[in-house]
């Protein structure tokens, strides 16, 4: 059998149970003391014990603490698997966002998380989970919001003539003599028979509300 692989020597036991005594980290206090043990001159087998793990795991410790000294035996936060997209994809997919589905060419009216995830494997060749799709989204600052209804039609400056509806009634009273009071406004409009449909939310940036069709 191949000799065990000996531990640094700028360490020695009383180092390392002092630094286990201080630490916050209870599985960074365990491995302390199963190092400890082994400068205590313990077997590999005895300090696998003490961990409570295999002789695998023990070299695996002796090396990161070769390397780094304690401060290789914390927890550390798994990197998790790479980002699918780049910055021109990103880009490529907010432009999408900004401008739209064409329902001709698309076959939705609103972007979903699935429909995203299409046109992206369509566009580039990669697939990509609706989960990890919204976390893209909500880091480029998107996020799902209740859209503006808008009629098809609306007229270009309906709305500002509209909130002039004031001034032109006084004008409309002046030139006709009249007391604004008595001016009744009738407004005529379809009787909204059938299908309504929600207010759906949909994937903008936040402080701009997008606008839906009615």
């Amino acid at each position: 059998m191949s000799a065990p692989i000996p531990l640094r020597r700028d360490f020695d036991a009383s180092q390392l149970r002092s630094l286990a005594r201080r630490t916050n980290d209870g599985p960074q206090a365990r491995r302390l003391l199963a190092l400890a043990a082994i400068y205590d001159g313990a077997t590999r087998t005895e300090a696998a014990k003490i961990g409570g793990i295999g002789l695998q795991i023990i070299r695996d410790w002796v090396l990161r603490f070769n390397v780094r000294g304690p401060d290789a035996l914390l927890n550390g936060k798994s990197p998790g698997q790479p980002c699918k997209l780049n910055d021109l994809q990103r880009r490529a997919i907010a432009g999408m966002i900004e401008s739209g589905p064409i329902p001709a060419i698309h076959g939705v009216v609103r972007w979903r998380l699935i429909d995203l995830a299409q046109w992206i494997f369509e566009e580039f060749r990669i697939t990509i989970a609706k989960q990890t799709l919204s976390r893209e989204l909500r880091v480029m600052g998107y996020r799902k919001l209740s859209a503006r209804p808008r009629h098809y039609a609306q007229a270009q400056g309906a709305i500002e003539d509209f909130k002039k509806l004031s001034v032109r009634l006084e004008e409309i009273a002046r030139a006709k003599a009249l007391d604004r009071d008595t001016i009744e406004i009738w407004f005529a409009d379809e009787a909204r028979i059938g299908q309504k449909n929600k207010n759906t939310r949909r994937w903008a940036k936040r402080g701009t509300p997008p606008k839906r069709t009615a």
